[in-house]
C-alpha cells in the first residue's frame, strides 16, 4: 500500500480557510475534489491514520500523489468551485453532482402575463429572468417561501391556474395570503406584475427602499394600534434580511470578466486568474514568474512600483497569446479569449492603450478597470488570497520539497547500484551546425535543484576544427579538462593540510579560495554522477578518460534521446527506467538543461563570428563608434574610401583612431566589410534566430571568456533565469 505521508503537505502549511481541494494520481489525474470549511482540519484528516478510514476513501488516499487546493471567502464559493471542477475533471472518486443537471436557480417568467415563480435547472430562455445559481434545490425554496410572505407571486403551473381560474377557487397558498390569487382576479395582470418586480428587485440588491417601506408601514400599524398586522410586518422584515446569502463567487448574471491578482517577493510572482463567464466562476489560472528574467531593476522597485509593470506585462502577454490561439485549441471551454471586464489590481501607467487592445483582439468594447465595491470588490479579494497562497507553497516546494526529489534520486541510486544516492549530478552536452562553432555545456544539478552558479561554457579546442566535428572526442575534451581542474584543486588542498590545526581544525581559508579568480574552488570534489548526453560510444570515451586520470569515485553514465535509455560503462545492454519513474524524469530534465545552455553559448558565439569583422581589431573603437561610423558613411564600402579628414568628422574619431580604421580596412576582404555593417548595425543582423533567443546571463569580469574557452575550467558564465528557447542546434 503506497504511503500518503510521502505526499502530505508540510506541518503549518495548509490554511485554516474554506476552500476547494483536489487529490491527484501520479500521472496528475484529478482523482477526487472536495469542499471544507477549514482546508487544514479536513486534510490532515486524510493523513492522520490511514487504517480508520472508510474504505472508499482509504482507497482514494492510497492512489493519490499529490494533493493541491484554492481558497475561497465561504462556503458557498467552496460549494460553487468543487461543482465547477467535478464537472471539468470528472474526478473517479466522487459521487455527488455526478449527473449532468446543473445548481438550480429561480426563474422568472416575465414574457407571461401573470408572470410565474419556480425553480428551474436547465438551459437559458427568452424572456425569462433568472436568480441564482443555489446551493442546493432546498435552499431555493426555502428562500422562496420566505420571499412569498412578503411578495405573493404566483407560483404554480400553467395548468394549475387554468383550472383553478375555471372553477374559481384559489390554491391553498391563496387562502394562507402566499399568493395573491390573480388566477381568480384577486389583482389584476398589473398589480401582479408589480408585485413581481418588486421581488425581482429585491433578489437583484435593492432592497433599501423595500425594507423602509415595510418599516413605515410597520410603524403606522402599531400607531393604529394593529399589532397583529405589525407583528406580520416584522415577520416579513425579517424574512427578507434572511432571504439571502451573499456569494462572492456569483456576479451579477451575465458578466464576462477576468479578475487578475498577483503576489510577489524580491525574486518572483505569483499570477492568479479567474474566469467569470455567465456570472460564475467557470475556470481559474495562475503561474509563477521569476522577476529576474526581465531586463528591469527589479530590486530599485518597492511592491507598490512594479505591480504596474507586472499586470502590463501579463495582459500583453496573456491575452496576445491566448488571442492568437485557435479556439478549440488553448481555451477552456466556455471562456472566451478575450471577456468584457478585465479587473486587475492597480492600472498600468499605459492603460488607455492596453484596453484598446484588447478591445481589437476581441471586437468589441473591453473595460480596463480596478473593482471598488461590492461582488467583483470581494472576488478579487478572494483572487489576491490564491495568488498569497500559491507564492508561498510555490517557495515552500522549492525550498523543500524532498518528496520527488528524494524518490528521483533513490530511483537513481537503485538503478545503477550506487553506493549512495547521487546528491550531486553533473551533466554535458555538445552543440555545433555541421561542425561550426563547437561548444560545449557542463551544468550542475545538487539535491535535484539547479546549481547555476556552477555551470561552465566550454570551446571545444582539440576535437573541432576546419569544418568538422567529432562528438565523441569532444566528450572526452570535455571529461579531461573538467577532471584536470579536479585533480588540480585536489591537489591544493591536499597541500593546504598541513596547516590544519594540533586540534584538527578547518582547512586554511585560502585553501578554499581560488588565488586566479578569487572564487571558492566549486570543482575540488566529484560529482556522485556525471551523465553524457549520448549513448554507448559517448559514455565509453568519458570513462576510459576517468580512468587515465585515476577518477575512480565517480559512475558514468549516457542518456540517449530517442528511447532515453540509460547506458553504462561495460554494459552490452541500457537501463530502462519506467517512462513515468521519477528517476528518468529528472535525468531528463538535467540532460535537457545542459541541451540548452549549450545551444545559448553555440549562438552567442555564431552570431560573433557571423558579425566579426576588420574594425573589431581597432584599437580605440568600441561598439558605438563603429555604429557611428557606418551610420556616417552608409557602408563599409564607402568608408574605405574616405580619407583621414572626413572619418575625423564622425564625433569621438580622432586623428590616430581614422589612420588606424583605414589600415584594417586596406588588409581585410569584402566579406569582412559585410560583417563590419551588421557588427555596427545590430538591427540589421540578418540572422532572424538572434531575435528569438533571450537568454539572460552574466559573466564574472575575472572569469575567462566565454569565447574563447580559455583554462581547462572552460567559462565562468552564472545563469540568472530560464530563457526562452529559439530554434534548435545539435
Amino acid at each position: 500500500m503506497p504511503d500518503p505521508s510521502t505526499y502530505r503537505p508540510a506541518t503549518g502549511t495548509i490554511p485554516a480557510a474554506p476552500g476547494v481541494y483536489k487529490f491527484r494520481d501520479p500521472h496528475g489525474r484529478v482523482i477526487y475534489v472536495g469542499k471544507a470549511k477549514s482546508l487544514r482540519s479536513r486534510l490532515n484528516s486524510y493523513f492522520a491514520d490511514v487504517t480508520t478510514l472508510h474504505p472508499r476513501t482509504r482507497q482514494m488516499v492510497t492512489t493519490a500523489g499529490s494533493v493541491e487546493w484554492t481558497v475561497v471567502s465561504t462556503e458557498v464559493e467552496a460549494l460553487q468551485l468543487e461543482y465547477n471542477w467535478i464537472k471539468e475533471f470528472d474526478p473517479r472518486f466522487n459521487v455527488r453532482y455526478r449527473d449532468d443537471k446543473t445548481y438550480p436557480v429561480l426563474a422568472v417568467t416575465l414574457n407571461e402575463e401573470f408572470p410565474r415563480l419556480f425553480v428551474y435547472r436547465g438551459p437559458r430562455r427568452k424572456g425569462v429572468r433568472y436568480f441564482g445559481p443555489y446551493s442546493h434545490a432546498w435552499a431555493i425554496r426555502e428562500t422562496l417561501d420566505l420571499l412569498l410572505r412578503v411578495f405573493p407571486a404566483r407560483t404554480c403551473s400553467s395548468g394549475v391556474f387554468k383550472r383553478h381560474n375555471q372553477i374559481g377557487r384559489p390554491c391553498l397558498l391563496g387562502y394562507i395570503d402566499k399568493c395573491s390569487a390573480p388566477c381568480v382576479g384577486r389583482v389584476s395582470a398589473e398589480e401582479h406584475r408589480q408585485i413581481v418586480e418588486d421581488f425581482c428587485d429585491f433578489l437583484a440588491g435593492r432592497t433599501d427602499k423595500l425594507v423602509k417601506d415595510l418599516e413605515k408601514r410597520m410603524q403606522q400599524a402599531s400607531e393604529d394600534l394593529d399589532f397583529e398586522t405589525a407583528a406580520r410586518l416584522r415577520d416579513d422584515i425579517g424574512a427578507l434580511r434572511k432571504a439571502l446569502e451573499k456569494q462572492a463567487v456569483v456576479l451579477g448574471d451575465g458578466t464576462d470578466a477576468d479578475l487578475v491578482a498577483f503576489a510577489t517577493d524580491d525574486l518572483e510572482a505569483a499570477v492568479q486568474v479567474f474566469h467569470v463567464r455567465g456570472g460564475r466562476v467557470r475556470g481559474q489560472r495562475g503561474w509563477v514568474v521569476e522577476k529576474a528574467g526581465d531586463a528591469i531593476d527589479w530590486a530599485a522597485l518597492d511592491a507598490e512600483s512594479d505591480l504596474p509593470i507586472l499586470v502590463e506585462q501579463f495582459l500583453t502577454q496573456f491575452y496576445g497569446e491566448q488571442a492568437a490561439l485557435d479556439p478549440g485549441a488553448g481555451s477552456e471551454a466556455g471562456i472566451s479569449a478575450v471577456p468584457k471586464e478585465v479587473l486587475v489590481p492597480v492600472l498600468p501607467a499605459n492603460a488607455t492603450e492596453i484596453q484598446a487592445w484588447l478591445s481589437k483582439l476581441r471586437g468589441s468594447q473591453v473595460q480596463l478597470r480596478v473593482p471598488q465595491r461590492g461582488d467583483k470588490k470581494d472576488l478579487a479579494e478572494t483572487v489576491q488570497r490564491n495568488a498569497k497562497e500559491a507564492l508561498a507553497q510555490h517557495k515552500l516546494k522549492r525550498a523543500g520539497d524532498f518528496t520527488s526529489r528524494s524518490a528521483a534520486l533513490q530511483g537513481i541510486q537503485e538503478a545503477l547500484d550506487l553506493d549512495s544516492a547521487p546528491l550531486r549530478i553533473e551533466c554535458i552536452d555538445i552543440s555545433h551546425v555541421q561542425g561550426t562553432d563547437v561548444v560545449a555545456s557542463l551544468v550542475v544539478f545538487e539535491d535535484g535543484l539547479p546549481r547555476k552558479s556552477d555551470y561552465r561554457h566550454y570551446a571545444i579546442k582539440e576535437a573541432a576544427g576546419d569544418g568538422h566535428s567529432d562528438d565523441v572526442a569532444s566528450i572526452a575534451e570535455i571529461t579531461r579538462r573538467r577532471f584536470l581542474r579536479h585533480n588540480r584543486d585536489l591537489g591544493v588542498l591536499a597541500a593546504s593540510a598541513s596547516t590544519m590545526d594540533s586540534d584538527g581544525g578547518d582547512l586554511a581559508p585560502e585553501a578554499a579560495i581560488d588565488p586566479a579568480t578569487g572564487r571558492p574552488r566549486r570543482f575540488a570534489y566529484p560529482p556522485n554522477l556525471f551523465v553524457v548526453d549520448g549513448g554507448a560510444p559517448q559514455v565509453t570515451a568519458a570513462a576510459a578518460v576517468l580512468d587515465e586520470l585515476g577518477v575512480t569515485d565517480v559512475a558514468v553514465v549516457g542518456l540517449a534521446k530517442r528511447l532515453e535509455e540509460v547506458w553504462v560503462p561495460g554494459e552490452e545492454d541500457p537501463v530502462i527506467l519506467p517512462r513515468t519513474s521519477e528517476s528518468l524524469y529528472l535525468l531528463q530534465r538535467i540532460r535537457d538543461e545542459a541541451h540548452r545552455f549549450a545551444i545559448t553559448f553555440h549562438r552567442s558565439k555564431r552570431s560573433r563570428r557571423m558579425t566579426a569583422s576588420a574594425l573589431d581589431s581597432v584599437k580605440g573603437l568600441g561598439e558605438t563608434r563603429r555604429t557611428a561610423l557606418v551610420a556616417h558613411f552608409g557602408s563599409v564600402a564607402k568608408l574605405k574610401t574616405a580619407t583621414v579628414e572626413e572619418i575625423m568628422q564622425v564625433p569621438g574619431i580622432g586623428e590616430a583612431t581614422a589612420t588606424a580604421v583605414l589600415a584594417a580596412l586596406g588588409t581585410d576582404s569584402a566579406a569582412a566589410d559585410a560583417g563590419a555593417e551588421a557588427r555596427a548595425l545590430p538591427a540589421a543582423v540578418g540572422d532572424d534566430e538572434l531575435d528569438t533567443e533571450s537568454e539572460s546571463s552574466v559573466t564574472s569580469a575575472d572569469a575567462p571568456s566565454a569565447e574563447s574557452g580559455s583554462g581547462d575550467e572552460g567559462s565562468e558564465s552564472r545563469e540568472l533565469s530560464m530563457p526562452t528557447t529559439g530554434p534548435s542546434a545539435q
